[in-house]
């Protein structure tokens, strides 16, 4: 089977075509039935009537009995995305049916938000597995909205999420960022843009938003993920409370904890080592009108020990990393680096002093790096306490069956 397949889509599909039907293995019916939504392709023992990748699947053990409904990618090792486990009749499996199942379950995932965002005007509205929409983000930016359709199955329903979301939310403007790389594992091609702009409205993908409390740029084509690291708004919130004295920003990128730090510390110091992240950062922090934050172009890593070295002290360091760990033959490497980093700033942190450091490493998981921690410590001669164990914000949702929905892990700690 080949993206070639694009007689029979989803949206087409007539009432009097053959349902496709998926028979697997055993170990992927123990997979499904123990709560995973992933089926790989070693189990997948025979695909019937599937005239398109993207499709919706019945899936079935060798005994022909059912399992779940999936969405099928032919190109994809992750061939199977289930998506129900309730045995629908086939007769009442209509276009019209599944339109209305995405509907619920879309807004399934803006009720969570409601509760757990409260007045935020930046938030996930949808984080993929975590919500059981597999392959699918929806990032909410005010009235703007940035999607990514990740699987061979979301993308096939582009269309229809934009028209929910026109539906529902009456935007002015969304985009996709269909450009990166895990796409192409999907055999789908890296693409952004804007998909639809509301006549007569403001069309600019670059804008300010509110976080907090604080403003900051974003683009929404241009920027980073879907236009912003949305994944930390609660720990930068959390930030606040801890912050004191002396700051120190590591990996500051966009100035985003940087900018919480300034609200309690007397003097922040942001490191890192682009150029145009140091640049956003600054037009952040003269948006906020912080007079007490400096931004350094640096490698962080030799800076922190260049102020080992010369004996520099802080009372609040933040350790927020890019993905050290792309994939599992990286850990050993990765818990070096995070080791490496935070033995560093423990060094730093005068007595009393707060360290909060994550990790968006999926493979690096939390129980690696709270040792990694430990044998940092101990390498430090620090004694330390962890006053917090975060995660990522509540608008991230983790499934628990799914453990690569858990992938931010944010240790907060207090130097003795």
């Amino acid at each position: 089977m080949s993206d070639t397949f694009i007689a029979h889509s989803l949206l087409n599909m007539n009432e009097s075509q053959v349902t496709p039907e998926t028979i697997i293995t055993p170990k992927g019916v123990d997979r499904i039935r123990a709560g995973h939504l992933w089926v790989f392709r070693s189990d997948v023992v025979q695909a019937l009537h599937v005239a398109d990748s993207g499709s919706i699947t019945r899936v079935v053990d060798k005994r022909n009995r059912f399992v779940a409904w999936a969405q099928f990618g032919a190109e994809s090792e992750i061939t199977l995305r289930v998506i129900s486990k309730t045995d629908y009749a086939e007769s009442k499996t209509t276009t019209e049916f599944w339109r209305n199942f995405w509907r619920e379950r879309l807004m399934t995932a803006y009720h969570w938000r409601k509760r757990v965002a409260g007045k935020a005007e930046t938030y996930r509205l949808v984080h993929a597995e975590g919500d059981w929409l597999p392959g699918l983000i929806v990032d909410r930016y005010g009235d703007a909205f940035s999607i990514q359709t990740l699987s061979r199955g979301m993308d096939t329903l582009k269309d229809l999420w934009v028209e929910l979301l026109i539906e529902l939310f009456d935007p002015r403007l969304i985009v996709e960022r269909n450009d990166v790389k895990v796409r192409q594992l999907e055999g789908l091609p890296l693409k952004s843009g804007v998909l639809y702009q509301k006549p007569t409205a403001n069309t600019a993908t670059e804008f300010q938003i509110t976080e907090n409390g604080l403003k900051y740029w974003v683009d929404l084509i241009g920027g980073q993920k879907t236009g912003a690291f949305l994944d930390q708004r609660e720990n930068r919130a959390a930030t606040m409370r801890y912050a004191s004295g002396r700051g120190l920003d590591c990996f500051s990128f966009h100035g985003s904890f940087a900018l919480h730090l300034a609200k309690g510390c007397d003097h922040v110091t942001a490191l890192d080592i682009s150029a145009p992240a140091i640049e956003r950062a600054q037009r952040n922090a003269e948006l906020n009108q912080l007079r007490n934050v400096e931004f350094i172009e640096t490698n962080v890593f030799d800076k922190l020990a260049d102020y080992d070295a010369r004996g520099e002290r802080f009372d609040t360091i933040v350790l927020d990393p890019p993905a050290f760990a792309k994939n599992r033959g990286a850990i050993k490497a990765a818990l070096r680096g995070y080791k490496e980093i935070n033995l560093r700033a423990l060094r730093l942190l005068n007595p009393g002093g707060i360290l909060i450091t994550c990790s968006c490493s999926h493979h690096v998981d939390e129980a690696l790096f709270l040792e990694m921690l430990k044998d940092a410590a101990q390498d430090a001669g620090k004694m330390i306490q962890i006053v917090e164990k975060r995660t990522q914000g509540r608008d991230h949702p983790i499934l628990l069956t799914v453990p690569e929905t858990y992938y931010l892990k944010c240790i907060i700690l207090k130097v003795l």
